[in-house]
C-alpha cells in the first residue's frame, strides 16, 4: 500500500501472510518469499550451502540467514514458531537430553582410593586396638589432592587455552578429548573457508584465460553477485589491470552484460542458454562439481568458470595428523551440502567417509551412533551442527558465527583456526599428564602416610601437618598445567 509504514514487532506476533522488510546484513526472521528487491543471503550456517543464495522475487528465504548488502521485502510463510530456525532449536533440546553421561577423572579415582583409605584406618585400628591410629590415618588420608589438585589443573588449562583463543566453556572436554576416536566435521565454515573461490576457468581455442578473466573482472567490479568478489581476487592474483567497463546492465535472474574495453561481455548459465537456444553449446565443457559461469564475448562462447568452496590451508594436514598422532581411529564429514561438494572437499582433505545433504536430525543420529561405539568429537560452525554439537562427547565451535552454536559446544575457537583444534588436543594432554601426576603422585604419598600412622609413627596431629605438605606439592604442581607445553601444536 501508498500509505504503508515501518514498524518493529515482536518476533512472536509475525503472522502467515505479513510484509517484512530484511534490511542488509540482518538476520532473516522467519521463513517467507521475496515480493520485492534483488540480492543474496548467506544460508550456510543453516544449510551448508556455501555459496551465497541469489534472491529475486518469487525466491524464498529461511529464518537464520544473514542477509546481503540488499534490502528485501519478504512475505511470511510460516510463524517464526513454526520456521525452520525453531525447528533445530527443537533439535538442540532434545539432543541435550542424550548427551552423555561422563564421569569426571577425580570420581574415577576417588571411587577406588576412598574404600582403599576406610579399609587401611579400619585394619589399623583392629590390628593395634588404638582408637588414634584409625583417626591418623583418616587424617593423612584426606583425598585434597583429588579435591584440589586435578581442578588447579583444569584451570590452569583453561587459562592456557584463553591465551590461545580457545574458550572452554565445558571443563569436563579437557579430561574428554584425549580419549576421543572418531571426529566428525562439518564442511562449509569448518574444513572450509565457506567462501567461493575460482577453482579453473577452461576457455575456447579462440581466447586465452587472462584476457578473458580481465574483461570479466572489469564488469563483476560493479555486480553484488555471490560469485564477483571471487573473480576480482582471481584477477588480482594474477595482477591483471582493472578494465574500464562502459556499460553494465543486470536484470534480476537474467545474468551480467556490459561493454568492457570496447568488447561485448556475458556472464550468464548453461541453464538459460540453452533456453535461448544458443547456437555453440557444443563448445561447452562437461558439466562438473561445483558452481560455473559461462562467459561470452562478442557473442561468441569464450570460457566456463567453475567455483569451489576452497578447503582451509591446514585442512589437509590436520586431517593427516589426527591418527598417527592422536589415536583417532575414524575422520568423516557430515555435511548439509550437495554431494558433489562434499565429494570434492573429502578428496582435498583425505576422508574416505561422506555423509551429503544430511539435516540437522540426520547429524544427531550420526553422532548418537558413532557415540554408541566410541567417543565423539564433532568440529563444525553452523547453526545446523548445535544439536549433534551437543550430543557429541565433545563439541567444537570453530568462530563465532552464530550465539546457538556457541551455546551448544564445549569449547569455542574464537579466530577461526583449525590449528586451534591440534593445540587445544595438545593442551589437553598437557592438563591430563599434570594432573595425574598431582592425584597419584599425591595419592602415593598419602598411603605412604597411612601406613606409617598405621604403625603409630604419626599422631593425628602430625598426620594433618604431613596431609598439608601433600596438599602444597600437588597444587604446585597442579599449577604448571597453565604453563605452555614445549610443543603446543606438532602439524
Amino acid at each position: 500500500k501508498n500509505d504503508a509504514q515501518l514498524e518493529d514487532v515482536p518476533l512472536k506476533d509475525i503472522l502467515v501472510g505479513d510484509t517484512l522488510v530484511v534490511y542488509p546484513h540482518e538476520v532473516c526472521p522467519v521463513d517467507g518469499e521475496v515480493i520485492e528487491g534483488q540480492g543474496s543471503m548467506d544460508e550456510s550456517y543453516l544449510t551448508g550451502e556455501p555459496f551465497g543464495m541469489t534472491k529475486t522475487v518469487g525466491s524464498t528465504v529461511i529464518s537464520g540467514a544473514i542477509n546481503g548488502e540488499a534490502a528485501l521485502t519478504i512475505r511470511a510463510t510460516h510463524r517464526s514458531v513454526d520456521s525452520r530456525y525453531e525447528k533445530i532449536t527443537r533439535v538442540m533440546e532434545e539432543s541435550e537430553q542424550k548427551r552423555p553421561q561422563l564421569r569426571r577423572l577425580a570420581d574415577q579415582l576417588g571411587a577406588l582410593y576412598t574404600p582403599l583409605a576406610v579399609s587401611a584406618a579400619v585394619l589399623a585400628w583392629a590390628l593395634s586396638g588404638d582408637s588414634t591410629r584409625f583417626l591418623a590415618v583418616l587424617v593423612v588420608a584426606t583425598p585434597c589432592p583429588l579435591l584440589i589438585g586435578i581442578p588447579v589443573a583444569i584451570i590452569g588449562a583453561i587459562s592456557l587455552s584463553a591465551k590461545h583463543a580457545i574458550i572452554v566453556k565445558d571443563p569436563t572436554v579437557l579430561e574428554q578429548v584425549t580419549q576421543c576416536r572418531t571426529a566428525i566435521f562439518d564442511k562449509t565454515g569448518t574444513l572450509t573457508y565457506g567462501r567461493p573461490s575460482l577453482t579453473s576457468v577452461s576457455v575456447s581455442n579462440s581466447f586465452e584465460s587472462n584476457e578473458v578473466l580481465g574483461l570479466v573482472a572489469g564488469l563483476e567490479r560493479y555486480s553484488k553477485h555471490p560469485l564477483a568478489s571471487a573473480i576480482l581476487k582471481a584477477a588480482k592474483e594474477e595482477f591483471l589491470a582493472m578494465l574500464e567497463a562502459s556499460e553494465v546492465h543486470e536484470a534480476p535472474g537474467k545474468g551480467l552484460k556490459g561493454v568492457v574495453a570496447g568488447r561485448s561481455v556475458q556472464v550468464t548459465s548453461r541453464t538459460k542458454l540453452m533456453k535461448e537456444g544458443f547456437q555453440q553449446m557444443a563448445l561447452l565443457p562437461e558439466q562438473q562439481s561445483g558452481l560455473e559461469c559461462v562467459v561470452l564475448i562478442d557473442e561468441q562462447y569464450a570460457a566456463t568458470f567453475r567455483f569451489h568452496d576452497a578447503p582451509r590451508a591446514e585442512s589437509k594436514s590436520l586431517i593427516a595428523h589426527l591418527g598417527p598422532r592422536h589415536s583417532f581411529d575414524t575422520t568423516m564429514i557430515i555435511s548439509g551440502d550437495r554431494e558433489p561438494e562434499v565429494r570434492y572437499l573429502a578428496e582435498q582433505v583425505g576422508i574416505d567417509k561422506v555423509y551429503a545433504q544430511q539435516t540437522p536430525e540426520d547429524k544427531l543420529a550420526m553422532v548418537l551412533e558413532e557415540n554408541s561405539q566410541a567417543k565423539v568429537l564433532y568440529v563444525g560452525d553452523g547453526i545446523n551442527d548445535a544439536p549433534a554439537m551437543m550430543a557429541a562427547t565433545v563439541g567444537i565451535a570453530i568462530g563465532q558465527n552464530s550465539d546457538v552454536t556457541s551455546q551448544a559446544a564445549g569449547v569455542v575457537i574464537m579466530d577461526n583456526s583449525l590449528k586451534r583444534v591440534d593445540e587445544f588436543i595438545h593442551i589437553s594432554k598437557h592438563m591430563k599428564s599434570i594432573a595425574m601426576q598431582s592425584a597419584i603422585g599425591g595419592m602415593v604419598l598419602s598411603l605412604g602416610g597411612m601406613a606409617f600412622a598405621g604403625m603409630g609413627y604419626l599422631s593425628p596431629v602430625n598426620s594433618a601437618i604431613f596431609q598439608e605438605l601433600i596438599d602444597v606439592f600437588a597444587i604446585l604442581n597442579a599449577l604448571r598445567a597453565s604453563v605452555s607445553p614445549k610443543e603446543i601444536s606438532d602439524f
